[in-house]
């Protein structure tokens, strides 16, 4: 059985100050976010799960979150699949990657249009960088220089997202953008134990591979498979990515266990019939995360580890206490 040790900073309840924008573009109501997840007063803690006992007090973390190592064990039941998120799981991508990205393709555009960073954190509640876009245009006005006609636009659109995913690619290329701590080491656990691993992202195939093949390597990258970008019809919140990356693999998805940072990630997964574990990103850390099977600020690597591959299978057994 996996041993659990668990210790939580009191500077985790203290909700950081979230600064306010002048932009009324950042003004923007969520109701006109298609598929939104249902906003829900944000908790701020954490929490996490352990093995049929109480938890033991360890040291702190830095970041002040939860600690919590669970020691391998030959006994240990192990997922069938790891299925992690890329936006914020891999690397926190969003305010300094992907944000970015689109700015510049705006500007290079001259579309006169620029996304702030509350605005972007609001905009982050639709899944898929083209459906973002759409759904904004829709909202505050297509720029001038957009066509009138619906398929022009998705045209439009799609030429707009191919630009802003070459830059991205440069960003990630050039490893300005570093993997978030913890992930490698999972990933390894989990490929040298047999556990089968994937990226499940609403994010562009392109960009989505290249993180994974310039942070993680080519050598874990062979291992590793990617659903992303249109490879479904319906992106997060719905489960379609989960369910197609279960049937794929040839997995139960009750066997899966789902790294995901954000509320509409952890509804893809539940509704995948998914265990889920949030690793809280720069953006998501006041979302509501209610129905996680356990939340972290990240994976960690020792001596600040929070959570191994044990844990993750120790999860499914469900010996566990709140």
């Amino acid at each position: 059985m996996a041993t659990v040790k668990i210790s939580l900073s009191l500077a985790s309840l203290s909700p950081s100050s979230s600064s306010s924008s002048s932009s009324t573009q950042s003004k923007l109501s969520p109701s006109f976010i298609p598929n939104a997840a249902p906003a829900k007063a944000a908790k701020l803690r954490f929490h996490g799960k352990c093995l049929r006992a109480k938890p033991m007090v360890h040291r702190g973390s830095r970041s002040g979150g939860i600690t919590c190592s669970a020691s391998s064990s030959p006994t240990s039941t192990l997922p069938s699949a790891l299925l992690f998120d890329c936006d914020g799981v891999l690397v926190d991508t969003e305010k300094d990657g992907h944000r970015i990205s689109f700015n510049d393709t705006f500007k290079e555009r001259e579309l006169d249009v620029t996304w702030d960073v509350d605005l972007y954190g609001e905009l982050l509640k639709i899944g898929g960088g083209k459906e973002r876009m759409t759904a904004y245009f829709n909202k505050v006005g297509w720029p001038e220089k957009a066509p009138k006609d619906e398929a022009e636009r998705k045209e439009f659109i799609a030429g707009l997202h191919k630009q802003k995913t070459e830059l991205f690619m440069v960003l990630i290329e050039k490893k300005l953008l570093p993997l978030r701590p913890g992930v490698a080491k999972l990933v390894d656990q989990a490929l040298t134990n047999g556990v089968k691993v994937a990226v499940c992202s609403t994010s562009n195939e392109k960009a989505v591979s290249a993180i994974v093949s310039c942070l993680l390597g080519p050598e874990r990258a062979e291992n590793i498979k990617i659903f992303a970008g249109d490879v479904v019809p319906k992106k997060k919140p719905d489960p379609a990515i989960y369910n197609l990356a279960a049937e794929t693999l040839g997995v139960d998805p009750s066997k899966c266990v789902v790294v995901e940072d954000s509320a509409i990630g952890l509804a893809a997964a539940k509704a995948a019939g998914m265990t889920c574990i949030v690793t809280k990103s720069g953006y998501t850390a006041d979302e509501d995360f209610e129905n996680a099977d356990a939340v972290f600020d990240c994976i960690g690597d020792p001596p600040e580890e929070r959570f191994d591959l044990a844990f993750c299978g120790s999860l499914l057994q469900k010996q566990f206490v709140s």
